[in-house]
């Protein structure tokens, strides 16, 4: 982080609140928008960043609000809210037309009982490095789309989770965590890992080579990227193309829930974004 620029997060139950405090410039600029966005994949219901420990020094710069809000708005598709008591922070806010991307308040009471937080399903799961690391992963979305009743989803989210846990496999030395989530309609499916580094998906060159690539990950996905947490290590994600339900609903009623299980034995950037459509 900057020396100029200090994020300290702070895990809540209702959401994860970042305490924002030194200058934000052109030096700075780049650690408060990595920072925010390492956090947010490790914040569950909601983000709340709490600027009235902040200077800014040029006005302009408080777009990188709306422009994390943006970036997180597509994964992990959590809100997003400012805390702010100082009326010079509002009137930037208010010129640069941020607060139509970015709730502000006065307090982080308010900010967390107004923070917008619609139903959602999450399971998630630990895999070990093996040889049948695939065929657990889709055993686990098979079994969690028919719990949700979302079976439309189950072809394209298969793909998705096989060609991930897959590149974690190769890649990295470490566990993967297979995690999805069901919110608004709308499904993704996420592999986590231990190695900072920016994760690289192949085409495949040939029909008998592993892994099903970038090319196939984009025809099914609206949007995906990689994100790195601030706990170290990072996230591929894609965002699904929303199907039609033959139901005309989510099916099974969406309702909050949270699945964490285990397979296996008991043992820069901080997220490029790529629109797939």
């Amino acid at each position: 982080m900057s020396g100029r620029l200090h994020l300290e997060p702070r895990h809540r139950a209702a959401a994860t609140t970042t305490l924002v405090t030194g200058v934000l410039d052109g030096e700075s600029y780049p650690h408060l928008r990595d920072g925010l966005l390492k956090i947010a994949t490790e914040a569950s219901d909601g983000l709340i960043a709490d600027i009235d420990g902040l200077e800014i020094g040029d006005a302009a710069l408080v777009t990188v609000f709306s422009l994390v809000a943006l970036r997180i708005g597509d994964w992990p598709g959590i809100p997003f809210t400012v805390v702010t008591g100082r009326p010079e922070h509002r009137t930037m806010f208010a010129d640069r037309t941020v607060d139509r991307f970015v709730p502000v308040h006065d307090d982080r009471e308010t900010a967390e009982n107004l923070l917008s937080r619609p139903p959602r399903r999450r399971a998630a799961q630990l895999l070990a490095r093996s040889a049948n690391s695939s065929a657990l992963a889709r055993d686990f979305v098979r079994r969690i789309c028919a719990e949700w009743g979302v079976p439309h989803f189950a072809e394209d989210a298969l793909l998705v989770a096989t060609e991930l846990v897959e590149n974690a496999i190769r890649h990295t030395d470490s566990l993967p965590r297979l995690r999805l989530e069901l919110r608004r309609g709308v499904l993704s499916v996420a592999v986590s890992d231990d190695d900072a580094a920016q994760a690289v998906l192949l085409e495949r060159l040939g029909a008998l080579e592993p892994g099903l690539g970038l090319r196939m990950i984009a025809q099914v996905a609206r949007v995906w990227g990689c994100s790195r947490s601030w706990s170290g290590g990072k996230t591929v994600w894609a965002v699904l193309t929303r199907r039609t339900d033959p139901s005309g609903g989510l099916g099974g009623g969406l309702k909050n829930s949270t699945i964490f299980s285990y397979v296996g034995p008991k043992a820069s950037r901080a997220s490029c974004v790529v629109s797939a459509r």
